[in-house]
Formats: structure tokens, C-alpha cells, sequence
């Protein structure tokens, strides 16, 4: 209403301050009403990049114990051969 009697023009009602007044809370509503929609979308937004984001660190995370298991291997097969060299060389020596 402050603002509705701000903007009077001279010669004009109560009933159309009232009216303006009356547009002035249902812009105000509206507005209110969009800016709630434009969070909600940005909150579903930034959710779906945290699940995107969480769906690759879990990619991630799998892929490692292959490699893992690669590492494991690799001991046993220096084993092998640092063996087959002695072997080699006891017998060809």
C-alpha cells in the first residue's frame, strides 16, 4: 500500500490506489513465484552433477582393483624369471 500511495496521481480513488496496490502484491507474488521455480531447477541441476560427478569417482574406484591385481602379478612374475636367469646361467656356465 506504501508503495501503491507513492505512485498516486492526483485526482485518483481509493478504490484504484487499492486496485494498484492489489497488482502491486500479485507482481510481487509472481515474481516470488518464478524465483522459487529458477531455484528449484538450479538445485536439480547441481544435484544431477553431484550424481554425475559421484558415478565417475565410482567408475574410478572400480577400475583400480584390476590394476591392483595387475600389481599383484607382477612380483611373481620377476620371481619367474630372475630364477629361470639363475637356472640359465648355473646350467650354461
Amino acid at each position: 500500500m506504501k508503495v501503491a500511495k507513492s505512485i498516486q496521481k492526483p485526482g485518483q480513488t481509493k478504490e484504484q490506489t487499492k486496485l494498484v496496490a492489489q497488482g502491486i502484491e500479485k507482481g510481487i507474488a509472481e515474481y516470488k513465484k518464478q524465483q522459487k521455480a529458477k531455484a528449484r531447477d538450479r538445485d536439480k541441476q547441481r544435484k544431477q552433477e553431484l550424481k554425475a560427478k559421484a558415478a565417475a569417482a565410482a567408475d574410478t574406484v572400480v577400475d583400480e582393483p584390476s590394476s591392483k591385481a595387475n600389481n599383484a602379478l607382477l612380483p611373481w612374475l620377476l620371481l619367474g624369471l630372475s630364477w629361470s636367469g639363475f637356472a640359465g646361467y648355473y646350467f650354461l656356465a
